[in-house]
């Protein structure tokens, strides 16, 4: 388990999946390679999630857990939020709400996991 507790690891799958995103988002619906993008996208999900879990079973020792269980909390609203958006501009309903929530949960995401004592700090 200590492998997937590398906080590499996760900022790696993370940057793939929002990368991932913002590219079967931009692609037209139709197209045959959105669906194979939107797939690998799901799959990375899992990766994101394991080793967000991961981290926060290694967070639990540093006696913020409620911070992390936040921070695990809000990313899997990202990840919520990133497929429910690509699912509305697949069957061509409007999107703007869920991606606008996405960067929303995103950006705390990102803020908490930076501020943590395992993210990178940057903030300091």
């Amino acid at each position: 388990m200590d492998f997937l507790a590398s906080t590499h690891l996760h900022i790696t799958a993370w940057v793939l999946a929002i990368a991932l995103f913002f590219i079967a988002y931009l692609m037209p619906a139709s197209a045959k390679n959105t669906k194979i993008i939107h797939m690998i996208l799901r799959v990375d999900y899992i990766l994101v999630i394991l080793t967000g879990l991961a981290l926060f079973m290694a967070g639990m020792d540093l006696g913020m857990g409620m911070l992390y269980g936040f921070k695990f909390l809000a990313g899997i609203l990202v990840i919520g939020m990133m497929e429910m958006a690509l699912v509305k501009k697949m069957k061509g309903k409007p999107s703007t709400l869920f991606v606008g929530l996405m960067l929303l949960f995103l950006f705390i995401t990102l803020f908490l996991g930076f501020k943590l004592p395992m993210g990178i700090n940057f903030l300091a």
